[in-house]
């Protein structure tokens, strides 16, 4: 046997981890710097002034000055059928604040249409989860057209109870 033979073979050197962790260091902190200058707006930012100014013309244009006329409960019989005898309904007209006194004048007439309206509905729509979207845009229609235009802007359903 040779000398050479006895000597025990060198291992390969293992790799560094030095540029993995390197790596990943860099990566979290420029993450994170890049991360700060976008929310402090540094880069691809908008001045405090720009941005409240942007917040009070959204709110401006979001609360628009309403009113609302409650308009009493109706309880609507219906024919009996399938257990379910009455319609219990309730809503709100929002109307602009200088025709809300001319609204409430004119509640009576707003509750017969309504009640009409309502009476005259088949029994197998009302119970249609999908169907309310479609009434109420029927019964605001009616109530605009009593009403007169531009006096009511929207009709708001507080209470659709079939029982």
């Amino acid at each position: 046997m040779t000398a050479e033979a006895d000597a025990p073979e060198e291992a390969p050197k293992k790799a560094s981890k030095l540029p993995l962790i390197l790596g990943v260091v860099l990566a979290v902190v420029g993450g994170g710097g890049g991360f700060f200058a976008v929310q402090s707006g540094i880069l691809f930012g908008s001045s405090d002034d720009d941005h409240e100014a942007e917040v009070a013309e959204a709110d401006a244009v979001a609360r628009p000055e309403v009113s609302f006329v409650a308009i009493d409960p109706l309880v609507i019989s219906l024919p009996s059928s399938g257990g379910r005898d009455h319609l219990r309904f309730a809503a709100q007209l929002e109307v602009p604040p200088e025709y809300a006194a001319e609204v409430e004048a004119i509640k009576p007439r707003i509750v017969d249409v309504l009640n009409g309206y309502l009476r005259a509905v088949d029994l197998a729509e009302l119970e249609d989860p999908t169907a309310l979207i479609r009434l109420r845009s029927q019964m605001l229609r009616r109530v605009q057209v009593v009403a007169g235009k531009g006096r009511v802007g929207d009709l708001l359903i507080m209470e659709f109870v079939l029982s």
